[in-house]
């Protein structure tokens, strides 16, 4: 279906709000009792908030890259981190200047080659974080003239040193109960959530910068909080905490004031539904690369602008996941991961589980003070080393009874037909990507001290 039509003016501009490193799960309007995001919040309350979106990979470049080209990472070829896409991949930038769009990024960049993101660099780095002035600027400069605006904030990375960090009282914290309950665990997450805050403020000012020109009810506003943060079970990870990630999505007059969905989606399916959204058919894009679902050069995403606008309430049956520890800072030399969920359950496959897992959250102080913990008799400590360290072939959660991931019933004979389900719909996904596993995890280089 078709979103808008007509010419370039009545078109909606879109701005395309993204974090850096924030569990979804941190914010007011997703159900945190901790984290303070009263701009989250308020954008939450005049759109549609998303409470099954995923990324297919917890890492940077990998999520951003499938996010702005709507392919899957070992198809287009950005799936271990610090990646490319291969030559000729065309991303949004491409897709939505054919359409008369005016496209712009300001903050992280994290792809490459450049000749795929071929976006209007308004600055912004870990300093300066977001270039307002020039967003302004880019704002107002054509009016007669549709934009696509991505701000992709560098908060809430680590080293976690933004925000009011008095906010935030280290005691008073509910942590996950897959984390291990540790002081040091508990300062990282109170300066995590002060940077999650820090980060709120900006998204607040982009908003307020957008409506102080005007153009407030004739924009897409989009908000997501990428894949994870740095703590264990997150990011680096197929886990819950590490794909799912927060989406909403504000369009006055289009999208019902305070809506939410349980459709699932994924990063791959936002791009066909933004040129759904302003009137171009998605099936009909060529993205630069052979190998798409039924042939030919089109998306791996779909548009659910029906969801968006309530017409239906189910996008997709699975959601798939994928994760190389080659190539990562502190990673195990071959470590990869492939999960798929479906409503209720989770299977998570370690390909190569004989090896122990390894990332650069275990160089943190929070992790060594887990180990310390577990080593002192400390059992929930004992249990999330272990778990995180060193994982059985297969993983299968229930996720209504066990949201967090603890319970792996995985062999268990009354869910043996939904292991097996799960299993082909997996290998069929891989098959049809492309994806060979531990052959495709070789394929990364070794990681090396230069790379950015």
């Amino acid at each position: 279906m078709a979103g808008i039509s007509g010419g370039a003016a009545e078109r909606p501009n879109i701005v395309l709000f993204i974090c850096d490193d924030m569990t979804w799960s941190d914010a007011g309007c997703y159900g945190s009792e901790d984290a303070k995001t009263p701009n989250l919040d308020k954008l939450a309350s005049q759109g549609m908030k998303f409470n099954r979106c995923f990324t297919s990979t917890a890492m940077c470049a990998p999520t951003r890259q499938q996010l702005y080209t709507g392919l899957w990472p070992v198809r287009s070829g950005a799936y271990p981190n610090h990646s490319a896409v291969k030559a000729g991949t065309r991303s949004l930038g491409h897709h939505f200047a054919d359409q008369g769009y005016r496209v712009a990024l300001s903050g992280k960049k994290h792809y490459k080659p450049a000749a795929s993101y071929p976006f209007e660099f308004l600055g912004g780095h870990k300093q300066d974080d977001l270039n307002f002035p020039a967003i302004k600027e880019f704002m107002t400069r054509k009016a007669d003239e549709p934009y696509f605006l991505i701000c992709a904030t560098f908060q809430p990375h680590g080293p976690w040193t933004m925000g009011d960090r008095s906010a935030y009282d280290p005691a008073k914290l509910k942590l996950p109960d897959y984390l291990a309950d540790t002081s040091e665990t508990r300062e990282a997450l109170a300066d995590y959530l002060a940077e999650v805050t820090h980060m709120d403020m900006l998204l607040g000012k982009v908003i307020a910068q957008l409506e102080e020109a005007g153009q407030a009810d004739n924009t897409i506003f989009l908000f997501t909080s990428e894949q994870g943060n740095g703590l264990p079970f997150a990011k680096w990870t197929c886990y819950e905490a590490g794909l799912k990630t927060g989406l909403i999505v504000r369009w006055p007059g289009k999208v019902k004031a305070g809506s939410t969905t349980d459709a699932m989606v994924q990063y791959v399916d936002i791009v066909p539904t933004l040129l759904d959204a302003v009137g171009s058919d998605p099936k009909e894009i060529d993205t630069g690369l052979g190998g798409a679902p039924g042939d030919g050069k089109g998306f791996d995403g779909r548009s659910f602008l029906p969801v968006l606008f309530e017409q239906q309430e189910l996008h997709r049956h699975y959601v798939f996941g994928i994760h190389t520890t080659r190539g990562i800072i502190n990673g195990s030399k071959s470590y990869p991961i492939r999960s798929i969920r479906g409503k209720r359950y989770k299977l998570i496959a370690n390909l190569n589980h004989e090896t122990a897992f390894s990332n650069i959250a275990m160089s943190e102080t929070f992790w060594k003070s887990w180990v310390k913990a577990a080593e002192a008799g400390d059992m929930r400590a004992q249990q999330a080393v272990d778990r995180y360290t060193h994982r059985p072939a297969y993983e299968l959660y229930d996720l209504q009874a066990d949201p967090n991931e603890l319970n792996n019933l995985a062999g268990k004979r009354a869910l043996t037909e939904v292991q097996a389900r799960l299993k082909r719909q997996l290998e069929a996904w891989m098959e049809q990507q492309g994806d060979e596993g531990n052959a495709t995890e070789m394929k990364v280089k070794a990681h090396k001290s230069t790379q950015k």
